[in-house]
């Protein structure tokens, strides 16, 4: 099993990605927000081999992206992601021996990191079906909007895997509480939509017709935003979490120093003076 990597994503150099031609999910970008579409309807948009690898090398070609500000992740058909596809990916993986179900492994988690390492807000929009790789997804991203009749669940103990998969057992309890992650770890069991924002899972429920336009709107407001100083706040919601609060206070304050040599922050204050409300552009 070898990584699929598109060269035109893998360049070091700044890239846009507006006219990006996805293969294996739809993609559309527009006034520097994008949204990926998981666009298998009919199987409740599982994903497989080829998906994931493009689904990564993507989110870390967003880390140079010039024209990409927030993004959007959702599913087609009323539903985000039922997983792994059982036929294209579970059954295969049946067959392998433990060096490729480790490469395996290690992409999948490859899939997480350039999520949480891309500089860009990710919102994944819920609805219906989202389980185990799409749970994951879910968790990955930076906000979650849904909705009350979409199904959560990291189901992984009820196909015989443990729960620690893709970074869960360590980022799951800090979303939703040790308790709770443990609880949704240890059963498999698929939480509804109230259930999910009353454990902070999901930021906000909306209607199932409205949840993209919503999202989206959302992301629009972050893509509105300051973008060199939204991508800090993200680098450092996750660097932190490895850090005692004396070195989180000093990178913060490192952090915050090179904020303010932004033009953005320049904007803002004569803005403010104005009495008008910032025009952010992202230097």
């Amino acid at each position: 099993m070898t990584e699929r990597v598109d060269p035109t994503l893998a360049a070091g150099n700044r890239v846009t990605l507006a006219g990006y031609q996805a293969r294996h999910f739809q993609w559309q970008c527009s006034e520097g927000v994008a949204v990926i579409t998981l666009n298998r309807p009919e199987r409740k948009n599982p994903l497989t081999f080829d998906s994931y690898a493009e689904l990564r090398d993507l989110f870390r070609a967003l880390r140079q992206a010039t024209d990409v500000h927030a993004v959007v992740m959702h599913g087609a058909g009323g539903n985000f992601c039922s997983g792994g596809d059982v036929h294209e990916i579970i059954g295969p993986l049946i067959q392998l021996k433990a060096p490729e179900l480790l490469m395996f492994t290690r992409m999948t988690g490859d899939l997480v990191k350039a999520m949480r390492h891309c500089p860009q807000p990710v919102i994944a929009a819920v609805d219906g079906v989202c389980a185990g790789a799409g749970a994951i997804m879910a968790m990955a991203s930076d906000l979650r909007v849904g909705t009350a009749r979409s199904k959560t669940a990291f189901l992984f103990n009820r196909v015989g895997l443990a729960g620690c998969d893709m970074g869960a057992c360590a980022m799951l309890p800090r979303i939703v509480g040790q308790g709770r992650a443990s609880e949704w770890l240890y059963t498999g069991r698929s939480v509804g939509g109230d259930e999910a924002l009353a454990w902070g899972f999901f930021n906000r429920l909306v209607a199932p017709e409205s949840l993209l336009e919503e999202a989206s709107a959302w992301a629009g407001e972050l893509a509105r935003g300051p973008t060199f100083a939204n991508g800090l706040t993200k680098t450092m919601l996750h660097q932190e979490w490895d850090m005692g609060i004396d070195q989180a206070i000093e990178v913060e304050a490192q952090a915050q120093a090179l904020c303010m040599l932004t033009e953005d922050f320049g904007r803002a204050y004569r803005a403010f003076v104005a009495k008008e409300k910032p025009v952010f552009e992202g230097n």
